[in-house]
């Protein structure tokens, strides 16, 4: 039997070819760019399509392979028999499905694991199928845990939620750093801006509300083995398998600059 990360690697990056593969059949070539309706009614069906397949791939293989774990999806039903179970896989069949929908590339696969005994996540894997990558938690890029000496600082946000207090951070972090100066950008899923991070182009992702734990267990699972800092915004530690499974707000960052944001935040 394959072992816990190995599996969530292996299904991650399976469901990713198959909602590529649902795309491309799809061809999006022949919409409009128009945003009229018969566009975005058939992008929308495309989205819910690929959603669908991939959750039904997934929790089949999680029955077949892992038959006595629980599962919470964004695309299933919330049995709450997962609150007593001793393993949850916690999955994101299509993480960014807007920008999938859309043809682009910065959505993701999030398959993990949660375990009761230790309470933690014991098994991610992030996949980007656009890119054919899959980040696993036993297998961590080297991420830098100092400042970067040789660009901006990055921070990566949300393009329609930016944090709140995002340009206090800007000023406070050019005001703790003077001659080092702070770009803000963005890209699509939480999957797509974690993976920021562990690549090395930003330094941290900020997020101030709405996320589930769908969003954000395989993403951090990865991070936290790369060796990067993963909390809520006033540094406490993020909880999984909870009866409402909402995380709302998410800081994932190199030690460096982590200890800075918090202060500031």
């Amino acid at each position: 039997m394959s072992s816990d990360v190995a599996l969530a690697a292996r299904l991650a990056t399976a469901a990713g070819e198959l909602v590529l593969r649902i795309r491309r059949d799809a061809d999006l070539g022949r919409l409009s760019p128009d945003p009229g309706a018969p566009e975005r009614a058939a992008r929308r069906q495309l989205r819910d399509l690929a959603d669908r397949a991939a959750h039904d791939f997934l929790l089949a293989a999680l029955t077949d392979e892992r038959p006595s774990d629980a599962v919470l999806s964004e695309e299933g039903v919330d049995d709450s028999a997962r609150l007593t179970a001793d393993r949850l896989w916690i999955i994101d069949p299509v993480d960014g499905t807007w920008e999938f929908g859309q043809g682009r590339d910065d959505f993701a696969v999030h398959v993990a694991l949660w375990e009761r005994a230790s309470q933690q996540l014991i098994a991610g894997a992030l996949a980007l199928p656009a890119t054919g990558i899959t980040y696993d938690s036993d297998n961590p890029v080297a991420v830098a845990g100092g400042l970067p000496t040789e660009r901006s600082i990055r921070l990566v946000v949300s393009r329609s939620r930016p944090p709140q207090q995002l340009d206090r951070l800007v000023v406070g972090l050019a005001d703790l750093l003077p001659g080092q100066s702070v770009e803000v950008y963005s890209v699509g899923s939480a999957g797509a801006k974690t993976a920021e991070v562990i690549a090395g182009r930003a330094d941290a992702y900020i997020h101030d509300a709405g996320l589930s734990e769908w969003d954000v267990a395989a993403p951090a699972a990865v991070a936290v083995a790369a060796g990067l800092h993963v909390s809520h915004l006033d540094g406490s530690a993020i909880r999984y398998n909870q009866p409402a499974p909402l995380v709302g707000d998410l800081l994932v960052a190199t030690p460096a600059l982590a200890a800075m944001v918090l202060a500031l935040l």
